[in-house]
């Protein structure tokens, strides 16, 4: 049978985090007798994060695993769970779930009434629920990055970098399948992506709080990141108006 939803998780040395994550994504499914599938995608780790999911597996059977050597990046991995992917509906949420899996319920209201395709979970939003916040320095170098996306790629997003975004399965597919960017601004190109083909995008209000544990380098992402945009920018087709959702249709 296929499932209503995949969950798809990048996973890089997330032995620590990742067992009380997928409690937590075990105990949510069970509660709402949920048929799905959860993809998570080693990502080169060096510690036993996939003998880890492998264990979890025997007592969790929607759980599956994808490893390969070498840390190819977050980009990457997702697009290799996506790939593999059979549900109605795919999420893509962070090892960590600084958004908390019942925040799913949000998402899949607006794609459920058919309103849009793609819907993302956003931390700057003016009702979204920001638990603990970043440090000042990341805060910034966020709000920077975000005004190089609305410059370079694409404009009228508050925040495209929160890692929980929900696409029916058949867009996922097919967006992650024309991806090439492996790294951190994989969710840029995925959504520049969406617009070019005409899908319907709505920014959604989530609860979140920040781990202090990130894998991002703040200087050598960082500079990847801009290089990716200029990349994303290269090969983005001109398109007519963004198709984003009005901000009157979310469901605060």
């Amino acid at each position: 049978m296929r499932p209503e939803t995949t969950i798809v998780i990048a996973a890089y040395n997330e032995e620590e985090r990742l067992p009380g994550s997928l409690e937590k994504i075990r105990a949510y499914l069970a509660a709402r007798e949920a048929a799905a599938e959860v993809i998570v995608v080693d990502d080169g780790s060096s510690d036993k994060t996939a003998d880890l999911v492998r264990n979890l597996a025997r007592s969790m059977p929607q759980l599956r695993l994808i490893s390969y050597p070498g840390n190819r990046g977050k980009g990457y991995a997702l697009r290799k769970g996506v790939e593999s992917s059979r549900g109605e509906l795919v999420l893509l949420t962070d090892a960590d779930l600084s958004t908390p899996i019942e925040e799913l319920e949000k998402l899949k209201r607006h794609i459920s009434r058919q309103s849009c395709q793609i819907a993302i979970g956003s931390r700057a939003l003016p009702t979204s629920d920001i638990a603990k916040a970043q440090t000042a320095w990341r805060r910034g170098m966020g709000r920077f990055f975000n005004l190089m996306v609305r410059l370079l790629v694409i404009d009228g997003f508050n925040d495209t970098q929160c890692g929980f975004k929900l696409f029916s399965g058949d867009a996922a597919r097919a967006l992650f399948r024309e991806a090439c960017i492996d790294r951190f601004a994989y969710d840029v190109e995925i959504l520049s992506l969406a617009r070019d083909n005409g899908y319907r995008i709505t920014e959604v209000p989530i609860r979140w709080e920040n781990s202090p544990a990130s894998k991002v380098n703040p200087v050598v992402d960082s500079l990847q990141m801009l290089g990716d945009l200029v990349r994303i920018r290269l090969a983005s087709r001109p398109k007519q108006d963004k198709v984003l959702a009005p901000m009157e249709d979310l469901d605060l």
